[in-house]
């Protein structure tokens, strides 16, 4: 060929290949884009993000659809990745199905760098899709280094261990013209809300999250480039609070604990981006000013307080003249620990819907009872006229007493409230707190005057704005039966009320992070929210909480020091282990076994420690199970029991651990010790004549058989005995907050569902029904709903897990984490007409719905793109299973599988699918 030819062939191949690729659309689109499991993050402080997108499928009916091939674009500039030129990086066509925790793999990336992505995918049949549309994350400060503010705050004072009041720090500041982007990196402990211009900057409250300020403080980043006012004067100001960092002693205010970790402070840093490419900085320093607040008490566990003739005027604006109560911010060493961005962060606490008080009740003149119809995690907003100088006290409680006022006993008594002093604006004033929630249904309002000879102030407006985590809801469920939504429902506001910044067990007398209910609860609240950044946080916190012995505490972060089994019980400390296990079922995400691997094996080795003869005995054992006394300590089953089987659990578990990471000496190990315990624990606890465990409570049998700790062939057996001891108590619940779980799996895996529904289809005895006859909103702490525990407690919400895994029947897979494959196998039980659910997996939603009609089943389907279902169809004759208008075996994206007993068995790829079987009213329940 002559050389003067070449080019036009280069130029004519080069148009080849887009032609091929646009001849053929693909089958789906990427969508909702997402850097570190977040939508257009800012803060991102990893050097490698993780990205990741959904694939919305062309035609919602078309089945089997997979990614073959990705291609990733990052640029510097919107501009670039417009011109599709990936500057930072450009993955080229990597053959591979993965559309979940991709690593970043471009340049480096600078601290406070905004970069701007988008990605195209490749269809099973090689069509490539259009390019999604742009997304974009901002980076936070990825080195100490990169801090150039300092940290502020107030002269110490020899009274800080019992002042509970706030501060207020600002600053004036100018910018230049022609202003392109401002951000701001910033935080205070223990809490913190910025403004600027007069305005808050972004919605979250009680920010930063809790930790162990000691090791880590967590700070948020905002683009606040429309909140400044190019070429002229602007103010920033900053209001601080104690939280958890300091929780003084009050006298005749409650509190769970008191103690600091030190002065209210805090860092901020303001990073001004011009046309001219030039770059200012506003940092916290001492030419800052500071005051006390106008919040005159702030508790995290006694209350607010609020004055509002204190608030200065205009404090947070430019032109703004401090009085004498200013003086210069003091530069402080900090708390001590990291200053971590977003990647290690749990979702923002958001208001989420706001409870009006649809009835109240008047107690005597100047004090009402206002009702919110919802126990829930609640702050007051509060409309209100009258004189300066009057106020209105608002105590919390979940419980009322017989003369009608509140009852404090549930949470925690003492004196606890929110007080509001009026300014007097002629027109009414508007309050809301700003660092103190409360779990609540009751409001009790009570009245004070400016002076005696004055009149009341007038509630013209009280409502409870429900206050918790963002995290997206993620699942739905719904049935025939009545009572089962209404459980649903009761265990969900719990759920709700509890997810904040860390998984609380209450939120009203403790809010402390109790580990046992992060894996025994952990599949009940990831199916009914996206806790995957949430969860990666709270490791993040019991890594810290770890004590250079080992030991894991029940809490974390440990904010007090506790005794005995209230610190260290195995069943709450193994969460470190168990929960990331399932962090990795659900979403295929193995960061936190790369994070805190050694932190684990370091946990299992204190248990060995305190092993004797390879078993433990000690911690609280099956908390808050029906005994004979008031619940507490475990009553019906040995902690030996309980303790033991979770050390084998964990030391199953971390043997997976270490084969995912590449460690076969290291699993090796912990399966022989698995081994060992296992031999020890059916010596010690196994009665082969009885073929039962120990005491033969309800707890004492499932979690051998659930955890695979009984003897070959004996499973039936005492799957047996658990069904027996069931039927003697009148199908009524035994096992308490660590056994129930498992009393779950062991019958639903052993397929007695049936005995699941019966236990609880009831209202009689404790349980959930009981509960809601008795007019609880959310699940109480016992299972009576004792009015001297909580009553708002998600601790035994574990039948949320069989709502979804079992009667609707989803359920991961372990050999395709992240629910990239699927296994859908519903349980038809009791006199249910039908069921239906749905949850958001990584891949996206995946749905079940089955109904009796006559003498046939009807199980709908729907499988995400890019994952494959083994579906299990309830029958009561395989061969007669249709699949929309013919055979089920020959319908197109079906493959029939072995059938099992009760059960057609399919393999099918993504799409929708409607199965009907022969399943007449008088057959067996399907398990």
């Amino acid at each position: 060929m002559h050389h003067s030819l070449r080019p036009l062939l280069c130029l004519f191949l080069g148009f080849v290949a887009p032609l091929k690729a646009a001849a053929g659309a693909a089958a789906f689109s990427p969508v909702r884009l997402r850097c570190e499991l977040r939508e257009d993050p800012l803060g991102v402080d990893t050097r490698q993000p993780r990205l990741g997108w959904l694939l919305e499928p062309a035609q919602p009916d078309a089945r089997d659809l997979r990614q073959s091939a990705y291609q990733v674009l990052v640029a510097s500039t919107a501009a670039a990745l417009a011109d599709d030129k990936g500057d930072l990086w450009d993955s080229g066509k990597i053959s591979s199905d993965q559309s979940s925790l991709l690593p970043y793999a471009g340049l480096p990336l600078r601290s406070s760098q905004q970069v701007f992505w988008k990605v195209r995918v490749w269809d099973q049949a090689d069509h490539a899709s259009s390019w999604s549309r742009p997304a974009r994350w901002t980076m936070g400060l990825l080195a100490a280094t990169d801090w150039q503010a300092r940290w502020i705050g107030a002269a110490p004072r020899t009274d800080a261990a019992s002042d509970a009041s706030t501060l207020i720090l600002r600053r004036d500041f100018q910018t230049g013209p022609k202003l392109v982007r401002a951000l701001v990196h910033v935080t205070g402990v223990g809490h913190y809300e910025l403004e600027i211009n007069g305005l808050k900057v972004g919605d979250q409250l009680l920010s930063p999250g809790w930790t162990n300020y000691r090791k880590t403080v967590l700070y948020d980043t905002f683009d606040v480039t429309g909140q400044l006012r190019p070429g002229g004067a602007n103010a920033l100001g900053i209001t601080l609070a104690g939280g958890m960092y300091h929780a003084p002693k009050i006298e005749n205010r409650y509190a769970k604990f008191t103690g600091s970790q030190g002065p209210l402070q805090a860092i901020a840093q303001l990073e001004l981006d011009y046309a001219d490419g030039s770059h200012e900085r506003i940092v916290t320093d001492s030419a800052w000013s500071i005051a006390p607040g106008p919040t005159t008490f702030s508790h995290v566990y006694g209350g607010e307080d609020y004055d509002a003739r204190r608030e200065p005027s205009g404090w947070t604006r430019p032109g703004f003249t401090p009085g004498p109560e200013w003086s210069a911010a003091k530069e402080l060493p900090g708390p001590g620990g990291r200053l971590a961005g977003l990647s290690h962060a749990a979702p923002p606490i958001r208001a989420i819907e706001t409870l009006p008080a649809p009835s109240k009740k008047e107690l005597h003149p100047g004090a009402t009872v206002f009702d919110l119809g919802q126990n829930a995690s609640v702050m007051p907003r509060l409309r209100v006229r009258g004189a300066a100088g009057a106020t209105v006290r608002i105590t919390p409680a979940e419980l009322l007493g017989a003369d009608g006022a509140v009852n404090r006993g549930s949470v925690g008594g003492g004196v606890c409230h929110w007080q509001y002093t009026l300014s007097g604006a002629p027109d009414g004033e508007t309050w809301s707190p700003r660092f103190f929630y409360h779990g609540s249904r009751y409001f009790q309002v009570e009245l004070v005057p400016a002076a005696p000879d004055e009149p009341l102030p007038v509630v013209e407006n009280l409502e409870g704005v429900v206050v918790h985590t963002s995290s997206e809801p993620a699942g739905e469920f719904s049935s025939s039966s009545d009572l089962f939504n209404r459980i649903h429902t009761l265990i969900r506001w719990a759920q709700r009320s509890n997810l904040v910044s860390l998984i609380t067990d209450c939120p009203h007398r403790e809010r402390l992070g109790w580990l046992e209910q992060y894996h025994l609860n952990g599949p009940s609240l990831r199916y009914e929210y996206d806790l995957a950044a949430l969860f990666a946080k709270t490791f993040d916190d019991m890594a810290d909480a770890q004590t250079p012995e080992g030991l894991v505490p029940d809490i974390a972060p440990e904010y007090v020091v506790f005794k005995d089994g209230f610190r260290d019980s195995p069943e709450w400390g193994s969460a470190l282990i168990l929960a990331a296990w399932q962090q990795y079922l659900f979403t295929g995400d193995t960061s936190a076994f790369a994070r805190h691997y050694d932190a684990m094996v370091r946990y299992v080795g204190y248990l060995e420690s305190k092993a004797s003869g390879g078993l433990l005995d000690h911690g609280l054992g099956d908390w808050y199970d029906i005994g004979p006394k008031r619940p507490g300590r475990s009553q019906l089953t040995p902690i030996k029991l309980t303790a033991t089987a979770i050390y084998y659990e964990d030391l199953r578990a971390l043997a997976r651990i270490a084969t995912l990471l590449g460690r076969p000496g290291d699993a090796a190990a912990h399966a022989a010790r698995a081994d060992a315990v296992r031999e020890a624990f059916n010596r010690a606890l196994y009665d082969p004549a009885k073929r039962s465990y120990a005491t033969g409570s309800q707890t004492a049998n499932a979690m051998p058989l659930v955890l695979g700790l009984v003897p070959e062939g004996d499973a039936p057996a005492v799957l047996d005995a658990i069904v027996a001891d069931i039927r003697a108590r009148g199908d009524a619940i035994s096992a308490g907050d660590v056994g129930y779980r498992y009393l779950l799996r062991a019958l639903a895996d052993g397929g007695r569902s049936d005995v699941v529904f019966q236990m609880n289809n009831q209202s009689e005895k404790p349980g959930y029904g009981y509960q809601l006859a008795r007019g609880a909103t959310s699940l109480a702490e016992a299972w009576n709903a004792d009015p001297h525990s909580s009553q708002n407690h998600f601790m035994l919400g574990q039948i949320i897990e069989w709502f979804y895994h079992d009667l609707a029947g989803i359920q991961p897979d372990v050999a395709g984490p992240g629910f990239k494959r699927i296994v859908i196998r519903p349980a038809v039980v009791g006199d249910l007409d039908w069921v239906r659910a749905s949850y958001a997996t990584p891949q996206g939603r995946v749905a079940s719905a089955w109904r009796r009609d006559g003498d046939r089943l009807t199980l709908e389907v729907t499988v995400p793109a890019n994952a494959t279902a083994t579906v299990h169809v309830p029958s009561v004759d395989a061969a007669s299973v249709t699949e929309g208008d013919g055979p089920a075996s020959r319908a197109p994206g079906v493959r029939a599988l072995p059938a099992i007993p009760g059960h057609a068995v399919f393999e099918v790829g993504s799409g929708r699918f409607r199965f009907s079987a022969p399943f007449p009213k008088n057959a067996p329940s399907s398990r």
